[in-house]
């Protein structure tokens, strides 16, 4: 199988606090699956480490319709940053023919059926990241991790 996958999942530290999410599933899917790691964070220009951001006033569909935003714990509107990361990771995908992603469980990028509310208070609500919806729209299914 090819999958596009968050790079995080891999051990790459381009989490927003500077870490990883390595997850040993993913590593061991690594060994027989063709797996391409994207952090569409980073592809979007934001450095790492970075301030937290979450989605606030809907989630990723209500971001790629301009009814949302991301934005930073201190304020700062990084909707921009997540939408040309959610494009590469696009591109990525269909270049590389995969037909499947797997992404970070819960961020604001790549969560999957479950996200931040926006209030920075750890609270979840139902929705995708802005990644994953922009890769749903185009018909590419989506797991979390």
């Amino acid at each position: 199988m090819k999958a596009v996958i968050s790079a995080c999942l891999l051990g790459v530290r381009c989490r927003y606090d500077g870490g990883d999410s390595r997850n040993e599933l993913a590593i061991k899917q690594k060994e027989t699956d063709h797996l391409i790691p994207v952090c569409p964070e980073e592809a979007g220009g934001l450095p790492t480490p970075r301030p937290p951001a979450e989605i606030v006033g809907g989630d990723g569909d209500d971001v790629l319709n301009g009814k949302a935003k991301v934005m930073t714990v201190d304020g700062t509107d990084v909707t921009a940053a997540y939408l040309k990361g959610a494009h590469h990771a696009l591109q990525v995908a269909q270049s590389h023919g995969a037909t499947q992603v797997i992404l970070k469980a819960r961020s604001p990028s790549c969560g999957c059926g479950a996200i931040y509310d926006g209030s920075f208070s750890g609270t979840l609500t139902t929705g995708d990241g802005v990644t994953t919806a922009l890769l749903k729209r185009h018909g590419i299914a989506v797991t979390s991790l």
